[in-house]
């Protein structure tokens, strides 16, 4: 009697790293804008055929929306990782904006911003999804940074009547501003020297917090 033969999977096994894809596909973006990257250079970007972009993820509309929303993921993970440290405000909040310059600023090419901003920004006009992700997006970053000032509040770094959700919307437009300027040329020590300021007028004159009494975790 024969054995019987072993079955074969179905179908090939992918031979990319999603990730590593959505990475490229991001940065071939980043580098032109939605509207001005085409599928030859996203192929080209990720060493993906077009079937074979289509068939991992759809058109060009999809893929697009994938690296945002993993680009928006990894972001907000990064930021509620470095506000949730027991760090004094001021320096949890010149953390923040010296992770962001370090992306704008990546080596090797002209400074690009923020993948999210200065892409997903020109497309939400005309865009349905597009605009609910950028949208969801910055609520999400002005969530994180309110946390912070709320537990601010509570430990004394900022004045007992300050609005924790006001001085969120600060922070972020804070972090809009670096993402633009840094886009449309300005220089490095800039923008860090614009964040120490932005960073001084939300925190005021308050005292930082006595030895002892840290502020409860959001």
């Amino acid at each position: 009697m024969k054995e019987p033969k072993p079955k074969r999977a179905r179908g090939r096994p992918r031979a990319y790293d999603v990730d590593e894809a959505l990475a490229r596909a991001r940065d071939a973006f980043w580098e032109s804008g939605y509207s001005g990257t085409t599928l030859d250079e996203l192929s080209a970007a990720t060493s993906m055929n077009r079937p074979s972009l289509y068939g991992a993820f759809g058109d060009k509309h999809a893929l697009y929306l994938a690296t945002l929303h993993r680009y928006v993921a990894q972001s907000v993970q990064t930021m509620d990782e470095t506000l949730a440290t027991m760090l004094p405000l001021r320096e949890t909040l010149l953390r923040i904006y010296d992770l962001a310059l370090s992306l704008y600023f990546r080596p090797g090419g002209a400074p690009k911003g923020c993948f999210l901003v200065g892409t997903a920004a020109v497309e939400a006009v005309n865009d349905d999804e597009i605009r609910d992700i950028l949208r969801q997006a910055l609520l999400a970053f002005d969530r994180a940074f309110e946390a912070r000032f709320t537990r601010a509040r509570e430990a004394g770094e900022i004045d007992a009547h300050a609005d924790p959700a006001t001085l969120a919307k600060l922070a972020s437009a804070i972090l809009h501003t670096l993402a633009l300027r840094s886009r449309a040329g300005d220089k490095r020590p800039s923008l860090r020297a614009t964040a120490e300021a932005g960073v001084a007028m939300i925190c005021g004159t308050c005292p930082p917090p006595a030895p002892g009494r840290k502020g409860k975790r959001s």
